[in-house]
């Protein structure tokens, strides 16, 4: 979809969303996904103009800290231009993909 499109109007797009509640799949996700509901998990959003609790902050970093690999993989597949200027099989850079965040994970 075009950069331009929200995170969430693209998962609901490509029926994302209605697949992980059916499935019950159980999905941590970034800000961009609040108000999508089902089984996606957001971290708290700060109250305008007050402090999120101790608790609240705890839960944050938590998600954080499991989110972390995958952003990290992710950032790392956008650098490398392999993904950028490929014309090869979409099935050989599933699998380019999958190396890649194994190799984050394990870094």
């Amino acid at each position: 979809m075009p950069g331009r499109t929200h995170d969430l109007t693209a998962a609901r797009t490509h029926r994302i969303v209605k697949t992980c509640v059916r499935l019950r799949i159980p999905a941590l996700a970034d800000m961009a996904y609040t108000g999508a509901g089902g089984t996606f998990a957001v971290p708290t959003r700060r109250p305008a103009r007050k402090e999120l609790s101790p608790g609240q902050r705890s839960l944050n970093r938590a998600h954080a800290r499991l989110r972390h690999p995958v952003e990290r993989g992710v950032a790392t597949a956008k650098r490398w231009r392999i993904f950028r200027h490929a014309r090869c099989s979409p099935n050989w850079l599933t699998s380019a993909a999958k190396a890649v965040l194994t190799l984050e994970l394990h870094h």
